[in-house]
């Protein structure tokens, strides 16, 4: 009976997460090592996102108690760990990107696919999204881009002043 019990807070548990995250990456850890993981852990909290294991049955009747209704079942085979992203959609999906840069060629922690604002995406399609500038990067930007006509006025009306100065004088 307890065990049922653990099971249920389980599902209770990720159904939670599954429905507060912007984007969940789903990962093959195969081949990671204790000290690589608990790098990865810490690189996920520092950029606002979760990692965790958690049984494939579970998550899948989590997902459909968080009313996702495309199916994960090829996906959720093997190996499965999960990078929840809450705040930043992108911020899992480039640090799970980052580890398996380094271990690209052994095949090993490579991205399954995820699920991004409720909707399922492939492999590629996270990848592409950990390829994207972060959210601060792109707000500095539009910045940039803003300020730089801004900028070009407040030269334009330093270099009539100083040509003035010079005519005057």
């Amino acid at each position: 009976m307890a065990a049922n019990q653990f099971k249920k807070d389980a599902v209770a548990e990720l159904k939670d997460k599954i429905s507060k995250a912007q984007s969940i990456v789903l990962v093959d850890y195969q081949g990671l090592t204790v000290n690589e993981e608990t790098a990865l852990r810490k690189n996920m909290r520092e950029s606002g996102a979760e990692y965790l294991v958690a049984k494939n049955r579970l998550f899948k009747i989590a997902l459909a108690e968080a009313g996702i209704t495309e199916s994960f079942d090829d996906l959720l085979e093997g190996t499965t760990a999960f990078a929840f992203g809450y705040d930043d959609a992108v911020a899992p999906a480039k640090v799970v990107y980052e580890v398996s840069k380094t271990k690209m060629k052994e095949e090993m922690f490579k991205i399954k696919g995820g699920l991004l604002t409720g909707k399922r995406v492939e492999a590629s399609g996270m990848e592409d999204l950990a390829k994207l500038p972060s959210r601060d990067q792109l707000l500095s930007m539009i910045l940039n881009s803003m300020l730089g006509p801004v900028r070009k006025l407040a030269y334009a009306a330093v270099a009539i002043s100083d040509k003035k100065e010079l005519e005057t004088a």
